[in-house]
């Protein structure tokens, strides 16, 4: 669990000295921040869902996680979440909510979080969850400084999911085949667009609604590799 410490104790500093700035900066500096981060998302999405190598797993896994997501509603339960944190910490700030969520998802998703976690969990060095650490603490400045402290405790479903990932490899590492690395990617790339596109006002997306898809993309990419779907 070392490189997930490091990756939270980077994301808090990163988040601190954004913060500390945002209150700094003219409101139209924020706002130009802001899309700024809401095109890299969207780019870094894009780049991310180009890894799939097979399409239909990508979309049935869309389509059953927003199902599952919708259902369970976790927007709600994540919304309903940041809203307790913002009450004990008794700040105003209208971005709390979409701060944590934002930073949670754009730390969460890259195939560097997969690798780094299965590197570690079958006892290697931490080293790609060293370097992530490194990429997220500069990236959390720029997200707090547009956002708030909401990015600040992003690391709380960051250790969770992270941490979480780290043991499952401890576990079942040698399941985590390239396949199942580059679907998983793929869609958690998708996701980051639609993130992207709240960020930027075009279009309101509940991607938090659509993180189940993350779990059919490993359903749905290991029953290819045994033969189950030839469709995929």
């Amino acid at each position: 669990m070392l490189g997930t410490i490091v990756n939270i104790i980077t994301v808090l500093i990163g988040s601190l000295i954004g913060s500390f700035f945002s209150k700094k900066l003219p409101s139209k500096v924020i706002k130009t921040i802001y899309q700024a981060i809401g095109l890299f998302t969207i780019f870094l999405g894009f780049q991310m869902a180009s890894k799939t190598q097979h399409y239909l797993i990508m979309i049935f896994s869309l389509l059953f996680g927003a199902i599952c997501g919708e259902f369970i509603n976790l927007e709600r339960i994540t919304d309903k979440f940041g809203n307790f944190i913002k009450k004990k910490i008794k700040t105003q700030n209208p971005n709390f909510s979409e701060g944590f969520v934002s930073a949670f998802l754009l730390f969460c998703m890259g195939s560097m979080t997969i690798l780094g976690a299965i590197e570690e969990g079958m006892g290697n060095k931490p080293n790609l969850l060293v370097t992530k650490s490194l990429l997220d603490g500069f990236s959390s400045m720029a997200l707090a400084s547009a956002l708030g402290i909401g990015v600040a405790f992003s690391v709380i479903p960051l250790f969770i999911y992270q941490g979480g990932l780290t043991f499952l490899a401890l576990w079942f590492g040698n399941y985590f085949s390239q396949l199942v690395i580059n679907e998983l990617t793929a869609v958690g790339g998708i996701i980051l667009v639609g993130i992207g596109i709240s960020i930027l006002d075009i279009k309101k997306i509940n991607a938090v609604n659509l993180l189940p898809a993350l779990i059919f993309a490993i359903i749905f990419t290991y029953l290819t590799q045994q033969n189950f779907f030839n469709i995929f």
